[in-house]
């Protein structure tokens, strides 16, 4: 019987190796060019990076999902002043989205730190604050504060028998021309009624650059009257009696402003008429004689006369058994 020749046995060892191996190299070809293919087709993405970013169309209905990309590394030595800016405002808790869940959230009291708990005290300060009138820029009233109210109690305003109570007073807040010609913040307490006609006079007086010498609480001067008209203090509240008897004085309601009070004395005549008595403060005994010229003297003309008047305001200067010539006040219905 005749063989037929094998098809591989006329081949030697390389023909065969070639033929084995040229499919291999047209699966290599096809890989490659499907590669390139999905490169294109895809931007600059690999088949990893669009299988991770098509997932639905990579894996179907499989249910398999892609790894997690790993997460980029910045070098921070490399990026510029304004990267950073804008890095460091994303993540700031300044943003405005920070903020507004601040307000809309607020931390419950178990998580609220000691440091930022606001003392009864502020409170307060923060509620008469709120309900300051301001008539123009530096003159405001104000009920009083925790704070002003400490520094008052025991001093112009007693511990124990004062029959004015805190609430029928308020705190002014102005601006006064000194002596120099200079600006200065100063501070009255009176009653809450007359406090708006307060800060009118003092505007009026400081645009018209009447000259105060100074405007301080009288407890800088430990409630003392006489030691606030030797410093020629321009004040109002003290729980006090008229000086020399025992009945309270308008300056315990809060009713009463002593002005430049050294150049415009306290004076008592004697009862039949024969001559002064009594001058207060001592060395202000010159400025009694209100027939002299001199600066900061209250008369009919001053222009600190007219405005307290005006405003219902009664002048110490007209009285008839004593002359108070610093002083103007107000009865109250």
């Amino acid at each position: 019987m005749k063989k037929t020749p094998s098809t591989f046995g006329n081949l030697n060892k390389k023909q065969l190796l070639q033929k084995a191996v040229r499919p291999f190299g047209v699966l290599l070809v096809f890989i490659m060019i499907c590669a390139f293919l999905a490169q294109y087709l895809t931007g600059s993405e690999t088949l990893q990076d669009y299988a991770r970013n098509n997932p639905e169309l990579a894996y179907g209905d499989s249910g398999m999902e892609p790894e997690p990309a790993s997460p980029e590394i910045v070098d921070n030595t490399e990026s510029t002043n304004d990267t950073q800016v804008i890095a460091d405002s994303e993540t700031s808790d300044e943003s405005p989205a920070y903020n507004k869940q601040e307000e809309s959230e607020p931390d419950s009291p178990d998580t609220v730190s000691a440091d930022s708990l606001v003392s009864e005290e502020e409170v307060t300060d923060m509620t008469a604050n709120s309900e300051r009138t301001t008539y123009q820029d530096g003159f405001y009233y104000e009920p009083l504060s925790d704070t002003v109210k400490q520094r008052i109690t025991g001093i112009s305003y007693p511990k124990d028998g004062c029959t004015v109570p805190y609430e029928d007073l308020n705190y002014v807040g102005l601006l006064y021309i000194d002596f120099n010609g200079e600006t200065q913040d100063g501070e009255l307490i009176c009653h809450k009624d007359i406090a708006p006609d307060i800060v009118e006079i003092f505007y009026e007086l400081y645009k018209n650059d009447y000259r105060i010498e100074r405007i301080r609480l009288i407890d800088e001067y430990n409630g003392d009257d006489t030691q606030s008209m030797l410093d020629n203090n321009t004040s109002c509240f003290n729980y006090r009696v008229v000086d020399g008897t025992d009945k309270l004085s308008k300056h315990a309601y809060g009713c009463a402003v002593d002005i430049n009070p050294f150049y415009n004395p306290y004076v008592v005549f004697n009862k039949d008429g024969s001559g002064e008595t009594y001058i207060s403060p001592q060395g202000s005994e010159i400025y009694a004689d209100r027939t002299l010229d001199f600066p900061y003297k209250i008369d009919e003309n001053d222009l600190c006369y007219k405005l307290f008047i005006s405003h219902g305001f009664t002048w110490g200067g007209n009285w008839n058994s004593s002359k108070d010539y610093q002083h103007f006040q107000i009865v109250l219905d």
